[in-house]
Formats: structure tokens, C-alpha cells, sequence
């Protein structure tokens, strides 16, 4: 072969090596083949992305000291509600993927283990749904008091929703405080009511149908 044969051959395989490695720079065969195994609504799913680098351990312990639910409870929830279909929750596929959709999950689940951690979920929050709501009716809250409560868990609860990448505007943020605050008027009336079996207030004789 002459020399401009072979110069032509070496750029030829130079070419084509460069074509290879720009497809995928620096990733390894195996990482690729892996990657196209993860559907794709997965590997689009953006919540969770604040969480980069948070250790199981610690997202635990905060949600521990806030609320009834566990951080794996808690992920598995936000999932269910992100992965249902007309069918039903995509039990199969959150578990599977549930490292590459979670961060500080690193572990995959079965469906039961996914489905026990949905139920956990539901059970904490009506039998914390009831207990919040008897303290409301029972009277054992002032009107302030009870303020400050909806204040307290409505500010862990935006949180939440912001860690999962929820993003609320002040004026969006105003609205639901004010929508919460004006339901929670009409609980502490209707309780009122309900004890009492009259319009009128027993502490100050006024009249529990008049708006604030």
C-alpha cells in the first residue's frame, strides 16, 4: 500500500473513533447500556432534585420531628401520586427505579414494600387528619391558638412541597393561607354550633352565624 494509501486508511480510523467517542464522552459501554434501561418518564422526573447529596438518616430525622411519616413514607407518597394511571399507582415501576427517582433512597423496593409504605402513609395521615381535627372542634384551642397552628403546619407543609421542587409565588402562598384560615373559621363555628346546639356563643352570647 503506498504511503498516501495508508495516510488515508489511519485518518479514516480516526474519524470514525472520534465520531464513537463524542457520541457518549466518557461514558463507559456498560453506564449507557444501563441508562436506556431506565424509562424515560424516570429519567425526566424532576422532583426531589434540592435533595442531590441528603442522607436518608438526616431527611428522616426532620421529617420525624415535624410529622408523623418517615422520609421513606414520605417519598413513596409524592411517587404514588406522581405515578398513577387510569389503572392505578405504578407500583412495579417506583420501586425498581426508586434510587434513580429518590436521592436519598438507595435502595429498590418490591411492589408490597411500595404499597406498605402508601398505606403507612394514608393510615398516619387520617388518624392525624382526625386528631388535628378534634382539637379544632373540641374547643381546646382558642381562635388565636388555632391560628398559630394552622400557621405552624402550613409553613412545614410548603416547605415540603418546595423540596419536591414545587415553586409558589408569595401572592399564590397568601391565597392558600387565606382559603385555610377562612375553612378553619367555619370548622370552629360548625363545632360551635354542633356542642352547643345554638347560634349563640357561650362565652360572649354572640352570634355564631355572623361573620367575622
Amino acid at each position: 500500500m503506498s504511503q498516501e494509501g495508508e495516510e488515508q486508511t489511519r485518518q479514516s480510523t480516526t474519524d470514525a473513533e472520534s465520531e464513537a467517542e463524542s457520541a457518549s464522552p466518557g461514558v463507559p459501554d456498560a453506564e449507557r447500556e444501563e441508562a436506556s434501561d431506565v424509562p424515560e418518564d424516570v429519567q425526566k422526573y424532576a422532583r426531589f432534585q434540592k435533595m442531590d447529596g441528603a442522607q436518608y438518616d438526616r431527611v428522616n430525622e426532620f421529617l420525624r420531628e415535624r410529622t408523623y411519616v418517615t422520609a421513606r413514607e414520605w417519598a413513596i407518597a409524592r411517587l404514588c401520586a406522581d405515578f398513577r394511571t387510569e389503572t392505578g399507582v405504578e407500583m412495579t415501576k417506583i420501586g425498581e427505579n426508586l434510587p434513580e427517582l429518590v436521592p436519598f433512597m438507595t435502595d429498590t423496593y418490591t411492589p408490597q414494600a411500595v404499597n406498605q409504605a402508601r398505606s403507612a402513609f394514608e393510615e398516619k395521615v387520617r388518624k392525624a387528619g382526625a386528631t388535628f381535627l378534634y382539637g379544632a372542634m373540641c374547643d381546646f384551642f382558642t381562635a388565636d391558638e388555632l391560628d398559630d397552628v394552622m400557621y405552624e403546619t402550613t409553613e412545614i407543609a410548603k416547605f415540603l412541597l418546595e423540596v419536591e421542587g414545587v415553586d409558589l409565588t408569595v401572592d399564590e402562598e397568601l391565597d392558600a393561607e387565606e382559603r385555610i384560615s377562612s375553612v378553619m373559621r367555619d370548622v370552629r363555628r360548625a363545632s360551635d354550633d354542633l356542642r352547643h346546639h345554638t347560634e349563640e356563643c357561650p362565652h360572649c352570647g354572640g352570634d355564631l352565624t355572623a361573620d367575622d
